[in-house]
């Protein structure tokens, strides 16, 4: 017996111990929870929230004082309890960190008819990146949502952006059917036109013995678009039927309702604009006359001056320090227009504002567009392939490059020998990629004019250059070389192209048409018509048009820092054709011929006007 009693006062012990420890867990988790809600940032609920903590601690200090006293030898309710209050308290705070937004399975909502901000809140919190684009909607309200490209119950971990259709308001260039409106009384008119959402009718009220308030006239019918001009007359009535009216209450009237109200009555108005904090753009701020004033009709004397609200004066805030959350919240509120595009940048950091196309303290007016620019934040080199690949990397993301030229006897010609930055570099926002492109072995260039047409060929196989051959009459001896394209001494890329030019022997004096024979070789050797040589000139030059010149744009024309000295080379080397340059901005690299493909290798006479355009 003795035994047994040892074991239960243990076992009562035991249990004490787990049930005073589990209370003073109650305690420690209620104390923390009421220390988040205190801290939490962003706590629109904060006076709520903080009641209902401190209630809670109350409640867990008075269950802790009676179990503390509570003299039943059963303590499993207390046990139970005190783990309940316990999970209460660590999903309470759980859910105040967000920690258990981990556990959620997440779709994409349907955001139809729903605010922009609704959308920017989700998806800062699930991190998708949002893409705007307005519509015109006659059945949205402006700034809501009409559709979205990822349909709703998607899981959101499978999609990294959202691109959302933003209502403008009725689209002003929607057609519509205009009927024939004559004989139509005053009120359904206006009825139809706000209907159909016309913004662009003006209306005359004239003496007429026809009935008062109905249309007698209309500039058109059929089918226009909302804004399209409608112009309609009504009937004022015969001018004896005009009476004094009492001026009604204008104040927050559209301006249109206003004006055909004014003119209804044959009364003199003029406008005037301004701010207003607390009336709607385009509605009547107030009159300079009290409502009830009588009015007499067509009276200078009675003239009424219409105050119309331009909406607020809007001040703008310093928007880099916005989130894009609040930038959204505030374009909104004030009955703007947003517009936000994405870029690199090595000084700003991940979704901040590089920069928007408004400065704090600038005043607008609503309906402005704001523009802001968001960062993606650093830059880094990439790894390419080809000379291609960067370009279109580089163009895309707005790089500056400049390539550079050197000959290389182990990179192939065209390929990239370097780059000036390393993959994994950060690429700051003026930096200039230099590439360095190789030109393939270099050679030079022999000198070859007074040679035999086997003595040039010789020679230019050896100096591992392909060739063209060409004739042309000259003083000189039949098959000599009298020009070669290339300049002799000139170092070039191997397997670069040189012309020779061989005697034909004098020009006949007869009238008779001699036809010009020639060969060519580019290595499995090719024709071509005559080049002249980057030397001297072959004799007086024919005014004719039948002297004929064959273009190569070769590679030492080129001038990649000035484009008009490329224009000066080319001319200089073709002095019997007539080039004109004109410089344009394009993706070429500065000083390359735009329109290579129209020239190089093709052949014209010397009367013909050819156009280079040269990439500045």
């Amino acid at each position: 017996n003795k035994v047994g009693d040892f074991m239960e006062n243990k076992i009562k012990k035991k249990k004490h111990i787990i049930c005073n420890f589990l209370l003073i867990l109650s305690l420690i988790s209620v104390i923390g929870n009421f220390v988040v809600v205190l801290l939490l940032k962003n706590n629109k609920d904060l006076l709520i929230n903080t009641l209902s903590s401190i209630l809670l601690c109350i409640f867990v200090i008075f269950f802790i004082l009676s179990s503390i006293t509570n003299t039943k030898k059963n303590k499993s309710p207390i046990v139970v309890s005190s783990i309940i209050l316990i999970l209460f308290n660590l999903i309470q705070i759980g859910t105040n960190l967000d920690l258990l937004s981990i556990l959620e399975i997440n779709n994409v909502p349907d955001f139809t008819n729903k605010s922009l901000i609704d959308v920017i809140k989700w998806s800062e919190k699930n991190k998708v990146k949002i893409n705007q684009i307005y519509e015109y909607s006659d059945t949205i309200d402006e700034y809501k949502i009409i559709n979205q490209d990822i349909k709703e119950d998607t899981l959101t971990k499978d999609i990294k952006e959202l691109t959302v259709s933003i209502s403008e308001g009725a689209n002003p260039n929607k057609e519509v059917v205009i009927p024939d409106m004559e004989t139509w009384d005053a009120d359904r008119v206006l009825k139809f036109i706000n209907t159909n959402f016309l913004n662009n009718v003006n209306v005359e009220f004239v003496i007429s013995d026809k009935n008062k308030d109905t249309v007698i006239d209309q500039s058109t019918s059929g089918t226009i678009k909302r804004s399209d001009e409608l112009k309609l007359t009504f009937s004022l009535g015969e001018e004896e039927s005009l009476e004094e009216v009492k001026l009604i209450d204008l104040t927050n009237k559209k301006v249109f309702d206003a004006e055909f109200y004014l003119k209804r009555n044959a009364i003199k108005y003029d406008i005037e604009r301004d701010f207003s904090n607390k009336i709607t753009r385009n509605n009547v701020i107030s009159t300079n006359k009290k409502v009830g004033t009588k009015i007499k009709p067509n009276s200078d004397d009675d003239k009424l001056v219409l105050k119309v609200s331009k909406g607020k004066k809007i001040k703008v805030p310093d928007l880099k320090n916005y989130s894009m959350l609040e930038i959204t919240e505030w374009v909104i509120k004030n009955k703007l227009k947003l517009e936000f595009t994405n870029k690199y940048d090595d000084s700003v950091k991940v979704n901040k504002v590089i920069e928007a196309n408004y400065n704090k303290g600038d005043e607008i007016e609503e309906k402005t567009l704001i523009k802001v620019t968001i960062s993606k934040g650093k830059l880094v080199m990439l790894s390419f392939n080809s000379l291609e690949e960067f370009k279109n990397w580089a163009n895309k993301y707005n790089i500056n490059y400049e390539e550079k030229y050197e000959f290389n006897n182990d990179i192939e010609e065209g390929k990239v020998i370097s780059y000036s930055h390393k993959t994994g570099d950060t690429i700051k926002n003026d930096d200039t990629i230099v590439v360095t492109i190789s030109q393939g072995k270099k050679t030079k260039v022999p000198n070859i004019i007074g040679d035999t047409k086997s003595e040039a060929i010789k020679k230019v196989e050896n100096a591992k250059l392909n060739y063209n051959i060409v004739y042309e009459n000259s003083n000189e001896e039949k098959n000599k070389v009298i020009k070669q394209s290339l300049a002799s001494g000139s170092e070039v890329s191997e397997n670069a192209t040189i012309t020779i030019t061989l005697s034909n022997g004098k020009k006949p004096t007869t009238n008779s048409n001699q036809s010009k024979s020639s060969s060519s070789k580019n290595n499995n050797k090719t024709q071509s018509g005559a080049t002249p040589s980057s030397g001297e000139n072959s004799g007086n030059q024919a005014e004719s048009c039948d002297k004929s010149t064959v273009v190569y744009l070769y590679d030492s024309l080129y001038d990649f820092k000035d484009p008009t000295k490329t224009c000066s080379n080319i001319k200089s080397r073709y002095p019997n054709v007539k080039f004109t340059c004109s410089y344009h901005s394009s993706g070429y690299p500065t000083g390359m011929v735009i329109n290579s493909s129209d020239i190089d290798e093709k052949q014209f006479d010397n009367c013909t006007n050819v156009n280079i355009k040269i990439n500045n």
